[in-house]
């Protein structure tokens, strides 16, 4: 669309920043003397820039027939609120009587007046034949008098503007034992009854429509005295509907506009509102208040001349247009096709200030904070979007229009969704950007109501500014011991792991076989390798046991601002000094709950960079992100993700044992197995002991390789093809299977007799001593046997040196091996000597625990 600079073309005086307020401020004795402004004072130049409303073409109208003696009303009252347009219909009177009625005029200024040097009877007198004889003197002359000089100069017109301000200022005047005041009304009563008498006499006088605007208590009884005494004969006219409002400041301060161009620019915009659903009344009455307006959106005269205007120091046409003339100077080099609440720029002092005179100073820091200064939070939104909407300023737009419809002298304040998007939408854009701006800016702005219904600014911090005071006042302190509450929520017992949080020195975290999740708080390569290598002041044994879980630094931020958040708005919902709104309290409730919500979730999201043990550096591993919908321990999910991975191994196959530990070696110790799992970094991983037990199990099972012990420095093999349980004892080892069997030549050479008697022969005791032993010995031992007394249960209880264990669980083994259900109790009791607690905790106790068992009894000293 074209910018409206080249569709509607200012007043030269408007373009070059030459109207003050006093061009505005139409003073009708200036004219009076000619001493008016140019645009004021020359008769045509006045009319060029005047709309001629219905009200002033009327009064035109009546006041011509009654001068020409064709009847009509002797006195007409103009009432309208300041400013609004009273004397410019005087001026223009002045000017037609002048110039076309060939009538007497005379004028009285109620504010250029000093009633100790001019009583009203003498200055008409004054005016009409050029001295004062006739009506001299403080006491009103009365009707005879006034008669006797105003019928001599016929047809005549008498303007009066702000009589009140006269009358109130005679009272200060002694006059015997009345006030010049009293004789002032004594004489508008006169007077009027005079001009009832004279055919070609007319009076036009103003008053204002309420003494708020403009007076104080004082005024308010002569204001009911000389509404009483003309009102017999007064017929009141309202100068400037408000329909004609726009045409009025149109024509002020433009001399012409394409309206053909204009129709195009405002029919592309009302079929976007149409499109978009925004549009806000019958398109057809809209098109025609946009015709009127333009260049100016109908809704920036609505708020200006109706709630601006309702303020007692704003006079409605003159302020308006005074401010427009500004808003117009200020746009002359842009491309925007009209004029918008939203484009005004409240950098602009004058604007600034032309607004703020009216609500008070404290709105100046109010716009700066909110709106204007460069760390605003505007500025911040309008960053926010995006660079496709940087251009646009969608954030300061939007918040200047909610600015403009903030105020007014009533009840009146605050914009729908519907009036935002009107006053700041794009054509081209989709108007939800306008809705997307509307919610950064009621998180971000500090002096936006939290009202959910209408958007205004108030000179209150709002809830944003309350939370950053509370945030402001949180400690580093209190915010850490907060987070370590919820990371200890989150990261539950698991079976699988040791959960250590947050520790601060190696010597935190035992070292033991059992796999350990080290939560820390943040990543610190240097802890983490301190914490591989030593525990305490030695060096740490089981070292592939540890996995680290630490924050990914990008997420941390947003999750500890968040958690800030939310402590803050716990603070406000217990600050009872707070005095907050229905409103505010559900907000708060609301942000309690949301921040809640999020951080005990974002635990997940920030909390995922794994680190695992390895040779030289740890080896890194981001989590990403959670499977939406995942509701799982954080961390199970861990153990599951490191499983998947291969990270951590449940299940060992028997041939890897044999290919990494038997490829080269007839033979390796089943301990030194397991000690690599736990105690090399970069080691397989298993879940616990039971993973290397299947495996071996299972090896010897099916004579992938054996088990047995090393007997003088040399292999002895147990235990092939058979069930068998691993103890991982000194000197235990498993074996290549090529040393288990005796070859086949050597088999083939003995009968199935001799096979079977060396099977059958270590089952009975008598036997196992001799060298040889025949077929019939053997049958007959077995036949003893079965005939031996046997038992089903037993019971036995010995004490037992430590040096002699292993025998002792080979014993064990036997009479598991005979019995289904073997239940037994170790008693260990130690004297003469002394262990550190913490040893004593970390090896003794945490092995136990290990192997599932459960401590009956225990006594320390």
């Amino acid at each position: 669309m074209r910018p409206f600079i080249t569709i509607a073309h200012p007043h030269e005086d408007v373009l070059k920043n030459q109207l003050t307020m006093d061009i505005f401020a139409a003073d009708l004795w200036q004219v009076h003397k000619g001493e008016a402004p140019f645009e004021y004072q020359e008769c045509n130049e006045f009319f060029r820039k005047t709309y001629l409303t219905k009200g002033i073409a009327y009064l035109i109208e009546v006041v011509k027939k009654r001068l020409e003696g064709k009847g009509g009303d002797p006195v007409i009252q103009l009432q309208t609120p300041f400013g609004g347009g009273k004397t410019h219909s005087l001026i223009a009177l002045y000017h037609k009587a002048k110039t076309e009625f060939n009538a007497n005029v005379v004028v009285l200024s109620g504010t250029a007046f000093d009633p100790k040097d001019t009583f009203l009877w003498e200055e008409i007198e004054k005016q009409l034949t050029g001295k004062v004889v006739f009506l001299r003197g403080q006491i009103s002359p009365g009707k005879e008098k006034l008669k006797a000089l105003l019928e001599k100069y016929q047809p005549l017109l008498i303007l009066m503007d702000e009589i009140l301000q006269y009358t109130t200022k005679a009272d200060g005047i002694k006059v015997g034992d009345t006030t010049l005041g009293t004789q002032t009304v004594s004489f508008m009563q006169e007077l009027t009854e005079t001009l009832a008498t004279l055919p070609k006499a007319v009076l036009v006088f103003t008053l204002p429509s309420s003494l708020l605007e403009h007076f104080d208590d004082v005024a308010e009884k002569r204001f009911q005295q000389l509404q009483k005494v003309v009102g017999r004969m007064e017929k009141v006219l309202t100068p400037v509907e408000d329909e004609e409002v726009a045409h009025v400041i149109r024509r002020r301060l433009f001399k012409y506009v394409d309206e053909k161009l204009a129709e195009e620019t405002i029919q592309e915009f009302i079929d976007y509102t149409e499109r978009e659903g925004f549009l806000p009344i019958d398109k057809i009455i809209y098109r025609e208040r946009f015709k009127a307006s333009y260049p100016f959106q109908p809704e920036v005269i609505d708020v200006l001349y109706k709630r601006w205007g309702s303020f007692t120091t704003f006079q409605r046409t003159r302020g308006v247009l005074r401010l427009l003339a500004l808003v117009v100077q200020s746009l002359k080099n842009s491309q925007k096709p009209f004029i918008r609440l939203g484009d005004f720029d409240l950098k602009n002092e004058e604007i600034r200030k032309e607004l703020v005179k009216h609500i008070g100073p404290e709105y100046d820091s109010v716009i700066a904070a909110d709106i204007t200064s460069i760390d605003s939070g505007a500025k911040k939104v309008d960053t926010s979007l995006g660079s496709s909407y940087l251009s646009y300023q969608f954030g300061t737009r939007v918040a200047t229009a909610i600015f403009m419809y903030s105020f007014s002298g009533g009840q009146e304040r605050g914009a729908t969704q519907r009036e935002i998007k009107l006053s700041c939408a794009e054509t081209g854009i989709q108007s939800s950007i306008i809705v997307e701006t509307v919610g950064k800016l009621k998180d971000t702005l500090f002096y936006l109501s939290d009202s959910e219904s209408l958007l205004f600014f108030t000179n209150k911090p709002n809830l944003n500014r309350i939370l950053l005071n509370k945030i402001d006042a949180i400690s580093d302190t209190e915010l850490k011991e907060e987070e370590e509450k919820l990371v200890r929520e989150a990261f539950k017992k698991t079976e699988h792991f040791d959960i250590y949080i947050w520790p601060e020195q190696p010597v935190d975290v035992s070292d033991t076989e059992k796999l350990k999740l080290i939560v820390l708080r943040d990543i610190n390569s240097e802890k983490i390798r301190k914490f591989i290598e030593t525990y305490g002041d030695r060096p740490r044994i089981y070292r592939n046991s540890l996995i680290f879980l630490c924050p990914l630094e990008s997420e941390k931020v947003n999750f500890e601002k968040t958690l800030k958040e939310r402590l803050a708005w716990q603070r406000i919902e217990k600050d009872k000094t707070l005095e907050l709104s229905t409103d505010q309290k559900e907000k708060v409730e609301n942000k309690i709950n949301e921040t809640e919500k999020y951080v005990k979730e974002r635990i997940r999201y920030v909390y995922r960079i794994v680190y695992l043990p390895q040779k030289d550096e740890p080896e890194r591993m981001d989590l990403g992100i959670p499977t939406y919908g995942a509701k799982k321990i954080i961390s199970e999910e861990i153990y599951e993700r490191l499983r998947e991975e291969g990270k951590i191994i449940e299940k060992l196959s028997a041939h890897y044992l044999k290919e990494k530990y038997l490829r080269e070696k007839a033979y390796v110790e089943t301990k030194n197995i397991l000690d690599s799992f736990y105690k090399t970094p970069g080691e397989v991983r298993i879940k616990d002991k039971s993973v290397l037990i299947n495996a071996l199990r299972e090896g010897v099972k099916q004579g992938i390789f054996g088990l047995g012990y090393l007997e003088n420095g040399e292999p002895v093999c147990k235990y092939i093809k058979t069930d068998v349980e691993p103890y991982f004892e000194e000197k235990e080892v498993i074996i290549n299977p090529e040393l288990c069997v005796e070859s086949r030549e050597e088999i083939s050479l003995k009968t199935k007799e001799e096979i079977a008697i060396e099977f059958i022969k270590p089952t009975l005791p008598e036997f196992e001593k001799k060298e040889i032993v025949k077929k019939e010995e053997l049958v007959e031992g077995i036949k003893r046997q079965v005939s031996l007394p046997k038992i089903s249960k037993l019971l036995l209880k010995f004490n037992i040196t430590p040096g002699k264990f292993s025998n002792i669980v080979k014993t064990i083994n036997l009479i598991n091996e005979k019995f289904e259900s073997v239940n037994i109790k170790i008693e260990v009791s130690a004297k003469h000597g002394e262990m550190l607690k913490s040893e004593y905790e970390d090896k003794i106790i945490e092995t136990i625990k290990q192997l599932g068992l459960e401590i009956e009894e225990e006594k320390l000293d």
